[in-house]
């Protein structure tokens, strides 16, 4: 798999622009909180911006996304 094929599956089936799409549904503010709290304890977060290692995102804008998952399936 070339590493764009492999940052895509990783990416899961949202996309940036996504964000500010005012159609596109958003989680209740109890769910992106469980979410962020998920994403804070892990290894794999940068924790300057907030951004996963594994799929490049910005968390706290795709934590926001109802049809979002985390690359490494924690929610």
């Amino acid at each position: 798999m070339s590493a764009w094929q492999e940052y895509k599956k990783k990416l899961g089936t949202t996309r940036p622009w996504d964000v500010i799409n005012p159609n596109t549904p958003k989680v209740e503010d109890n769910k992106y909180a469980d979410r962020i709290a998920e994403c804070a304890g892990c290894d794999r977060l940068m924790r300057p911006t907030f951004q996963c290692k594994e799929c490049g995102c910005f968390m706290k804008l795709k934590a926001r996304l109802e049809g979002a998952t985390c690359p490494l399936g924690k929610w």
